[in-house]
């Protein structure tokens, strides 16, 4: 009887722990098919089909669309404009994130205050912030408005003005978040390393060069693709800022994809294209990153 009793328990057992698995995953799984999967999929549809912005679907158009996406006027200005801000904000943001990292990692009187101070905007929304620093810009109603007058001084009037604006934006806006990961991956390295080379004799510079840098490849290479993608994806600091100005100067690939969907062309097949260009240019980038990133005994 016992015996019995005890093969549903075993059963339970045995076949619990997967339904239930999957009944935690189920919302996740949902939310990534809904927020994802399905996008994607319509993406890759309209990357395929005639697809104008009112009508719905007019019929296979496959290799017109990408022959139209990489023919546009704008499209390599876009890229190439697109990679040099990628550059500029990933060298910018990884070296002050990692000086700052290094700055507050010491046991010194302001250290829960720089913390603070460093992180405080990263609480802030971008768009929210564009919006900040578009109103400090302004020639008119902006606080340096006279001095702007005065001096002749125009932030976003100007193809450079307007590209290191939005870098200081930006740097502004992120820097504390890439202290606080630079500080995590700091605080992981163990402190015998440190004492050991402190013994051989080795200067601070040495130190940093041959330890500390070796040590954080694994922050690197989380640092530096998130960068690069939100580089690579920049939409709403230069929407705000520019508008793709002046004169395209600062137009991004994915406002390149907004214009050809909503704006002019009006076109969400070859707005689908230019998505799914930049999708295959995302892996083959990170790909190429976590590559460049691995370790030699992980080959």
């Amino acid at each position: 009887m016992a015996l019995t009793a005890s093969a549903p328990r075993r059963t339970r057992r045995r076949y619990g722990g997967p339904v239930q698995g999957w009944l935690y995953a189920a919302p996740t799984a949902l939310f990534v098919a809904g927020l994802f999967i399905v996008p994607l999929l319509l993406v890759l549809q309209m990357s395929a089909s005639d697809w104008p912005l009112l009508g719905g679907n007019q019929g296979l158009n496959l290799p017109k669309n990408f022959t139209a996406a990489v023919s546009h006027r704008l499209f390599w200005e876009s890229v190439r404009f697109t990679l040099l801000y990628t550059v500029i904000t990933t060298v910018i943001l990884i070296g002050l994130g990692l000086g700052l990292a290094l700055l507050v990692q010491e046991s010194t009187r302001w250290k829960g205050f720089l913390r603070t101070a460093f992180l405080i905007p990263s609480a802030l929304g971008l768009a929210s912030a564009s919006l900040l620093f578009y109103v400090l810009y302004s020639p008119i109603a902006g606080p340096f408005a006279a001095l702007m007058k005065s001096w002749g001084i125009t932030f976003l009037g100007t193809p450079e003005g307007a590209l290191w604006s939005t870098v200081f934006l930006i740097v502004w806006r992120y820097a504390g978040f890439y202290m606080l990961l630079m500080l995590v991956g700091l605080q992981g390295i163990p402190d015998d390393v440190y004492e050991a080379a402190r013994i051989d004799g080795s200067s601070t510079w040495q130190t940093f060069r041959h330890i500390t840098v070796p040590l954080l490849k694994p922050t690197f290479a989380l640092t530096t693709i998130m960068c690069v993608t939100g580089s690579l994806l920049a939409f709403e600091q230069f929407y705000i800022l520019t508008k793709g100005g002046p004169d395209n100067s600062t137009l991004t690939i994915v406002q390149l994809i907004y214009n050809v969907a909503f704006q002019g062309q009006n076109s969400l097949g070859i707005a689908g294209a230019l998505s799914v260009i930049v999708l295959l240019a995302l892996i083959v980038i990170n790909v190429f990153q976590l590559r460049l990133f691995r370790s030699p005994d992980e080959n």
